[in-house]
């Protein structure tokens, strides 16, 4: 049965098959290249881990530390990472051909709150009836809300027609 692999740096007696390592103190000081048992010891007599910083160098690089500290802080700064990250949505825009003046302004707001909160958004024209046979008018739509939205957005995807209806997607810059 494979033995399973542990998450992150490998630490003092997990450290196997090596002879030499790079060697680095708990202040930050380069040791140099030492026998690899000669700098378990050094890390036992201190107190503290002997962890392996960088393992696929020729040879690999320890340092003294203390390594319950050592995950801790690589922890949070995950978490922290993860918490600064932002997920770009895909709000959806419902438009019909025939929409009137108020209508339109009142949905262009909603765009342009979508493009400030930094969420994509996917401008969907529906078609109904007779309506198919007039796509121009929605085209001619679409390329409306396109040069209104040039300078705040970029468009993502051109606008194409999928079944009844004509869809565009359109980024923040």
């Amino acid at each position: 049965m494979p033995v399973p692999q542990k998450e992150g740096p490998r630490a003092n007696r997990d450290i196997r098959g090596v002879r030499e390592v790079q060697l680095i103190d708990q202040d930050g000081q380069n040791r140099g290249v030492v026998p690899f048992f000669d700098a378990l010891k050094v890390a036992e007599e201190a107190g503290l881990d002997l962890v392996e910083i960088a393992p696929n160098s020729s040879p690999p690089v320890c340092k003294l530390l203390d390594y319950g500290r050592f995950r801790f802080l690589e922890q949070k700064k995950q978490a922290e990472a993860r918490k600064r990250q932002k997920t770009v949505e895909v709000k959806e825009i419902k438009l019909r051909p025939g929409i009137d003046k108020h209508d339109y302004e009142v949905k262009m707001k909603a765009v342009q709150r979508f493009f400030e909160e930094g969420d994509k958004v996917k401008v969907t024209l529906r078609f109904r009836g007779r309506e198919m046979a007039h796509q121009d008018l929605g085209l001619r739509l679409l390329e409306r809300v396109k040069a209104e939205t040039a300078e705040m957005a970029k468009v993502e995807s051109e606008p194409q027609l999928e079944g009844r209806q004509m869809v565009m997607i359109l980024a923040p810059r």
